[in-house]
């Protein structure tokens, strides 16, 4: 079994989360769009919010304190075209220092699951794997 990591939009090469929005925007800036055209089209149709274009420019330079709001990101996600889950992901990498990861292709059940063993001790990790295993095998064996 394995669980995939969510792939970047942006192709960062610094692996540093330290200021993965502001990195995101400045990329965004480096491939063609003005902070001017970032502020024309980061509208958030949910509440009206617009961020002027000296927002991303200082975020570029010396980001704010506080991250944005959620219809902040919103309005980001459309001035730059990424997708607001990316969006969400580069907030919580500078603000969090905590990068999101997807198991996809799985439900529920087997998130929860590797939810529960992501916090144990690699011991307790490798227990749990050769029990997951030897079941396996015993259905193999009951099923030949």
């Amino acid at each position: 079994m394995t669980a995939a990591a969510t792939a970047r939009e942006s192709g960062a090469a610094d692996p540093s989360p330290a200021r993965a929005l502001s990195r995101l925007i400045q990329e965004v800036n480096q491939s063609g769009t003005t902070f001017q055209e970032m502020e024309d089209r980061g509208l958030d149709n949910e509440t009206g919010t617009r961020l002027p274009r000296q927002w991303y420019q200082k975020l570029t330079k010396s980001p704010p304190v506080n991250p944005p709001s959620p219809a902040q990101m919103r309005a980001i996600a459309a001035a730059t075209g990424k997708s607001l889950r990316l969006i969400k992901e580069a907030v919580a990498e500078q603000w969090l220092e905590y990068e999101a990861t997807e198991l996809a292709g799985y439900d529920e059940e087997v998130r929860i699951i590797v939810g529960h063993l992501a916090g144990k001790s690699k011991a307790e990790a490798r227990r749990w794997r050769m029990m997951i295993e030897a079941d396996e095998r015993a259905r193999r064996e009951t099923d030949s």
